[in-house]
């Protein structure tokens, strides 16, 4: 029973044709067919049968294939079926076969982490490229490559609340991969069309969603139980990583790296410099990579191909037009007598009465205040109420507390004494935006030079939205915000807003929330710091919003600050301005900033600048003495800094352009372009059931299509934003135009995400047309083509689609070949494309005398052909299978050589442990549960996703032939 049924067969069940994906035995001796539908009813949907019930299921042998001969004009309908097997077969190879073809310029460094990827048995891989390489782009060739490769039906995205619109948008502007938005509007959307005990995540195939949204409630870790994706995808993913606190972030990634073969990364800060951090996400990818958390370097999983990191100076060369080099300025004002007032009341203070457990000293408190100050004196005024009403409260008010109070009340009245026109800060960046004086930034407030500025705090922020709308005398909508207590939904229209021309807003003003991921910088190539960072990696993270591919114009970055007279105060400024010095020198070589100090988390570079700061206020050192500022910061990180991530991160070779041509490789196609393609599937469905209404312009590679009724049906399920008005496609295969189209969407053209849509294999209108052709003769049929003035009267080549697929049905081994059979006797067995291209094939109209004819003696030969193809896939097998075989006999010995490394580390912790001998036991016991656990799901992995079935299957997709009757 069990040689009966093989993925990849085709099966007839319940009047429906399937193909068989997966085969496992079932508890009552037969067999689960994990199969998905072929036939016009049930297409695309995937169903799960039972042998023991299913007993009229028909195997579809190919030697009882149907031929018939092709009754359409030019035999434009077998021209397409032959095209549409073509289109639709798996590669199986490492090459790129599409991914570098989406709408976007590729560089050559943008493939690699796809190259890397396809060289893994499975693809986990985490992109760490700095800060605006195209993390996202990178990530949609991979995810194009897969789905190509049949391994991207269901895909789940998570994402910053802040990036679902863009990461949406890019997705399908760039690649047409449509992901549903389940922001908060989007769920609320979903729970009113199903019933309300069905899984959302079952609904949608495609979708993204916010990790925080995920972790807001405990019904979504049931409903992740009971899903599995194709390819999961992790933006940000430094977000998800192992923390002391064990986050619930990370629980949710951690249990969702177990749903998914593919789980890609994103980051361009994926360690917070603790090992144990950087380990969680790779033992995410592969729980069998790190078997010591705390103790191992990149030689421990180099071999596995999980991490790729590039910094700009790695591919400059091909950035040469795409990132132009910023300009950093740091612009400075001379503090006013109110200013100076509320800096000499800080700097002579002395706090007694601090809470135990929230501060650890006068100093720290101290600078607590100063750092807020240092950002407005809204900032600190805030920060020294709520000192205050916490005093206040106390039911006990000491001297200590008293003394406090009054300190705190008098740095509150120095405060409210800097005004709007005391503030010399703020005074400064009006001048800078007014253009007036030296450093004018000569922003114009123009449609396509627009402005952001950041700000740390919450306060600062309020303080400059009200003050900057008063004194710039802007209209209403000209002033935006992004913060972070913001609706998803309102983060994500402000960013989209931002980036259209139409758009009013020409300020837009940011915290924290906006650093990370999004792009501002397609009209916008200004930046302005409010407040210096205290973290560099903060630096990089918004510096990345303006200054990331793409960007046309030179960044224009400054920095604030006000100086004051007093000398420890002037001390702890020149320490920011060392930081600005620091991320200069990153633009001009290694590009990250974050590596100078060698921390890795913007909470630990935070705190080693409060306590820079600290030490040397209590020294007393001359506060314009940079001596010595260096060493206090870097220690010996400055002259280490390109190799502080040697013990996470293996360095990698970059692909140039002169190696492109061998990591791509053309799809096989009958149809010289996809448009053509299109064209002729339209023509033939137009003459086959009329009123399909649409239109080609060839010079501007340009399809108009109206839905007809059933494609309208298929788009419901897409998301809104990509429906498109009155159910008309415009779409192109030009690159350029359609990033030409998504360049005036964002200009104010357009009020979709783009009117013209890219026209590639990946389209929903390209899969509901190969679906439309695939019905062309019926189920279990294939065309004859009779050639008569090509090929002798006894000349027939048999187009055979046939390989073999792994337990799960995915495409390991896979072949459309051409048998040659003369005289009733099966010669040459070739390419198929060779044999196309030979014939001159290519989709142009053939002398088609439409007659229905004798088949029978065609019918005959089936058999012997089969066996021919059978026999040559066999041998093409036997001979990948034997590197195959070698390649995974090394890759278990690697992996029983890691097992044994889990043991040995385990065995030695309880050594050191000092616990109780059965405590030890107990725990010994678990964690080799788990270590048993973990390699036993691998070694199944490997056993179901790296062997082949001992017979292949085989279609057979067309016969052309010579004989005329």
């Amino acid at each position: 029973m069990s040689a009966q049924f093989i993925p990849g067969m085709r099966v007839e069940i319940r009047d429906a044709e399937w193909r068989i994906q997966r085969v496992d035995r079932a508890s009552d001796g037969g067999f689960r067919l994990h199969c998905i539908g072929l036939s016009e009813l049930v297409r695309g949907r995937e169903s799960l049968f039972l042998s023991k019930l299913e007993q009229n299921a028909r195997i579809l042998d190919p030697v009882s294939t149907e031929l018939v001969d092709d009754l359409s004009s030019g035999y434009r309908a077998a021209q397409l079926y032959i095209g549409t097997a073509l289109r639709q077969t798996p590669p199986t190879d490492e090459r790129v076969y599409l991914g570098h073809e989406a709408a976007m310029d590729v560089l050559p460094f943008q493939l690699d982490p796809v190259r890397q990827a396809l060289q893994q048995p499975r693809q986990r891989i985490l992109i760490a490229d700095s800060v605006g390489l195209g993390k996202t782009l990178e990530a949609g060739i991979l995810t194009s490559e897969l789905i190509r490769r049949g391994r991207g039906k269901r895909i789940l995205v998570l994402a910053t609340k802040s990036m679902l619109g863009q990461f949406q948008q890019e997705f399908w502007q760039r690649f047409t991969i449509p992901l549903v938005r389940l922001d908060s509007v989007g769920l609320q959307r979903v729970r009113n069309q199903i019933p309300t005990n069905h899984n959302p995540f079952h609904y949608f195939d495609r979708a993204i969603i916010s990790i925080d949204t995920l972790k807001q409630t405990l019904e979504y870790r049931h409903y992740l139980e009971q899903a599995y994706w194709d390819i999961i995808i992790i933006d940000e993913a430094h977000n998800v990583a192992r923390r002391s606190n064990n986050s619930q972030r990370h629980q949710l990634a951690e249990l969702l790296s177990t749903r998914s073969d593919t789980l890609v990364m994103l980051s361009a800060t994926p360690h917070d410099g603790k090992p144990e951090s950087f380990a969680s996400l790779m033992n995410m990818l592969d729980p069998t990579a790190i078997a010591n958390p705390g103790d191992y370097a990149h030689e421990d999983f180099r071999d596995k191909g999980l991490v790729i990191r590039r910094f700009k100076q790695d591919v400059a060369q091909q950035l040469a037009t795409a990132f132009p080099q910023r300009e950093i300025k740091l612009e400075k004002t001379v503090a006013s007598a109110a200013e100076e007032q509320a800096y000499r009341h800080l700097a002579e203070a002395d706090f007694h009465s601090l809470d135990s457990g929230r501060q650890t000293g006068s100093g720290l408190f101290r600078t607590t205040l100063e750092k807020a100050l240092f950002s407005s004196p809204a900032a600190c005024m805030s920060t020294v109420e709520n000192r205050l009403k916490r005093l206040q409260q106390k039911t006990d008010i000491t001297d200590e507390i008293a003394a406090d109070i009054s300190q705190l009340e008098g740095l509150a009245l120095a405060l409210r004494a800097i005004t709007p026109e005391q503030n010399s800060k703020y005074r400064l960046l009006l001048d800078m935006l007014k253009n007036k004086g030296d450093a004018a930034l000569g922003w114009k407030k123009a449609e396509d030079d627009r402005l952001v500025i950041f700000t740390e705090s919450l306060q600062t922020l309020d303080f400059l939205e009200h003050q900057l709308q008063q004194d710039l005398k802007l209209k209403k909508g000209e002033l935006a915000i992004l913060k972070g207590t913001m609706r998803d939904t309102d983060l994500a229209d402000i960013v989209d807003q931002f980036n259209r021309r139409e758009s009013k807003i020409r300020l837009l003003l940011c915290s924290d929330v906006a650093s990370e991921g999004i792009n501002l910088h397609h009209l916008s190539h200004r930046m302005v710091h409010y407040d210096i960072p205290w973290s560099l990696m903060v630096f990089q993270q918004r510096n990345g919003r303006i200054d990331r591919y793409g960007q046309t114009r030179q960044p224009q970055i400054r920095y604030l600050m006000t100086e004051s007279t007093d000398a420890k105060v002037r001390g702890d400024q020149r320490i920011l301005e060392v930081l600005v010095q620091k991320d200069e020198q990153a633009g001009r070589n290694i590009g990250d900033p974050s590596e100078f100090m060698g921390l890795f988390s913007q909470e630990a570079e935070e705190a080693k600048v409060t306590e820079v700061m600290e030490t040397r206020r209590e020294a007393e050192p001359d506060a314009d003495d940079l001596s010595d500022l260096f060493d206090d910061l870097f220690g010996d990180t400055a002259e280490q800094a390109e190799t502080a991530l040697d013990q996470f991160l293996p360095h990698q070779q970059v692909t140039t352009l002169a190696e492109l041509p061998d990591a791509i490789a053309p799809t096989p196609r009958l149809y010289p372009t996809d448009l053509a393609y299109a064209r002729e599937a339209l023509n033939w469905l137009s003459e086959q059931q009329g009123g399909v209404t649409f239109s080609v312009d060839e010079a501007k590679q340009q399809l108009d299509l109206t839905a007809p009724v059933d494609l309208q049906q298929r788009i419901k399920f897409l998301p809104r934003e990509i429906q498109p008005e009155d159910q008309r496609f415009i779409l192109s295969t030009d690159k350029q135009r359609v990033q030409q189209a998504i360049k005036r969407r964002r200009d104010g053209d357009d009020t979709a995400f783009s009117a013209v849509q890219y026209l590639w294999p990946l389209h929903p209108v390209m899969e509901w047309l190969q679906s439309r052709v695939q019905d062309a003769f019926g189920r279990h049929t294939a065309p004859v083509v009779r050639m008569g003035d090509k090929l002798g009267r006894d000349e027939h080549w048999f187009i055979v689609q046939g390989g073999f697929p792994n337990k799960r049905g995915q495409a390991l081994i896979q072949a459309t070949l051409a048998v040659q059979v003369r005289s009733n006797r099966v010669g040459i067995v070739q390419d198929a494309m060779e044999l196309l291209q030979q014939l001159k094939l290519n989709g142009t109209p053939i002398a088609n005398p439409a007659l229905a004819q004798d088949t029978r003696r065609l019918q005959q030969l089936l058999k012997p052909v089969v066996a021919s193809v059978r026999q040559e896939l066999k041998q093409r097998r036997d001979g990948i299978e034997r590197e195959r075989h070698q390649r995974l006999n090394e890759h278990l010995a690697k992996l029983e050589a890691l097992r044994n490394k889990h043991v040995s580390q385990l065995e030695l912790q309880l050594e050191r442990s000092d616990q109780p001998e059965a405590f030890k036991q107990r725990m010994k016991q678990d964690r080799m549960h788990q270590i048993e656990k973990v390699f036993t799901e691998y070694q199944h992995w490997l056993a179901e996703t790296q062997h082949t079935e001992t017979d292949p299957y085989i279609q057979i997709v067309a016969v052309l032939t010579g004989q005329q009757q």
